[in-house]
C-alpha cells in the first residue's frame, strides 16, 4: 500500500474510519458503523472508482454493504458515490438534500477534466430538520444539525455517544485550511460549541488525518484569524484577494491548501457587508482568486 492509498481504521469493535490521505481537494474521510448484521456508512466519496473501493473495504472488513447511507453536508466529493450504494436509504439534513439536488454535477463544472466515472446525482430521500437518532443494534448514531449555517446550510454532525466518536463532516479540517465560502464564518464558529458539547474523544474530521477535541480550538484560531484580517482589510477598502496577498499567515502557513485564505475572506466580507449566512457568492471570482494566490494555477482536484 502506498502513502496515499485510502486506508481503513478500526476505532472501536462497532466503528472504522475510512481516510483517503492526504486529505486535499476531494480527498474526504467516511466512516461505517456496523454491527456484522447490519452497516451505516457515514458519506460517500468524490468519484466511482474512489466509492467502489470504499464499498470493497466494507466488504473486506467482513462486514455487510449498508442499508443506510448519511451525508454529512451536500458537496460532491461526500456524495457523488451515493448511487455506489442503491442498498442503502441515504439521509441529510433537509438543506443537504436541496444543495445535492441544485448543485448537481458541481464538481465535474469545477473539475472538468477530473475522470468522476459514471456519477448519478442521488440525494437524501429521508430528511431532517434539528436531531434525529439512527439505531444499528446497541450503538446509537445521533445525527445533529449545528443548527444555522456553518460549513454549508445543511451539514450533519454524526455523533455516537456510547463510543465517544465524532464524526464531523467539514466542519473540521484537520491539517488543512478550513473552507466556509458555501456557509457562514459565524456560524462555523457556533458549530464548533456544538462539537465541543458532545464530550467526543475521538474526532473524525471531515479531510485529513483522526484527531482529537484540540482540532475544535485549532479550527477556531484560524477563523478568528480569517475574521480579524476581514475586518481589517474591509474597514481599508482592500478586495479579498488584496487583503490575503498581504497577510501573513504565522503558523496557518503549514495548512494544505492555504490559498482557501481568499475564498474565506470573501465569505467573511460578505457577513461584514449585511448579507445572509450561506448567501450564494460568486463561485468564479472566489475560484478565480484561489488560482491567483495559487500561483496563477486553478486548484485541482486529487480525486
Amino acid at each position: 500500500m502506498s502513502a496515499t492509498d485510502p486506508y481503513t481504521v478500526q476505532l472501536t469493535p462497532e466503528v472504522h474510519a475510512y481516510l483517503q490521505p492526504d486529505g486535499g481537494w476531494c480527498l474526504n474521510n467516511a466512516g461505517f458503523v456496523s454491527d456484522g448484521e447490519s452497516t451505516l456508512l457515514v458519506d460517500t466519496a468524490a468519484t466511482e472508482r474512489r466509492a467502489r473501493a470504499l464499498r470493497e473495504a466494507i466488504l473486506g472488513a467482513g462486514l455487510p454493504l449498508p442499508r443506510t447511507v448519511v451525508n454529512t453536508h451536500h458537496h460532491g466529493d461526500h456524495t457523488y458515490g451515493n448511487g455506489v450504494f442503491p442498498e442503502a436509504v441515504v439521509i441529510g439534513h433537509d438543506s443537504c438534500r436541496s444543495e445535492v439536488l441544485a448543485a448537481g454535477h458541481q464538481l465535474h463544472l469545477l473539475w472538468p477534466q477530473t475522470d468522476f466515472g459514471n456519477i448519478t446525482i442521488t440525494a437524501p430521500t429521508m430528511t431532517y430538520n434539528d436531531r434525529l437518532t439512527v439505531h444499528v443494534s446497541d450503538v446509537e448514531v445521533r445525527l445533529i444539525h449545528p443548527g444555522g449555517v456553518a460549513h454549508t446550510p445543511g451539514d450533519t454532525i454524526v455523533h455516537l455517544p456510547g463510543q465517544r466518536v465524532v464524526f464531523t463532516g467539514d466542519l473540521i479540517f484537520q491539517g488543512g485550511t478550513p473552507f466556509i465560502p458555501m456557509g457562514s464564518l459565524s456560524g462555523s464558529l457556533r458549530a464548533l460549541d456544538v462539537l465541543r458539547s458532545l464530550d467526543a474523544t475521538t474526532v473524525v474530521p471531515g479531510h485529513g488525518p483522526i484527531t482529537d477535541p484540540s482540532a475544535y480550538d485549532a479550527t477556531e484560531r484560524y477563523l478568528r484569524y480569517v475574521a480579524e484580517l476581514a475586518q481589517q482589510g474591509h474597514a481599508e477598502g482592500l478586495t479579498p484577494l488584496e487583503t490575503a496577498r498581504e497577510a501573513d499567515l504565522g503558523v496557518f502557513a503549514e495548512l494544505r491548501e492555504s490559498e482557501r485564505l481568499v475564498a474565506n475572506l470573501h465569505r467573511a466580507y460578505a457577513e461584514l457587508d449585511g448579507r445572509p449566512e450561506g448567501s450564494p457568492l460568486d463561485a468564479a471570482a472566489v475560484f478565480g482568486d484561489m488560482a491567483e494566490m495559487n500561483g496563477g494555477v486553478p486548484v485541482a482536484c486529487h480525486a
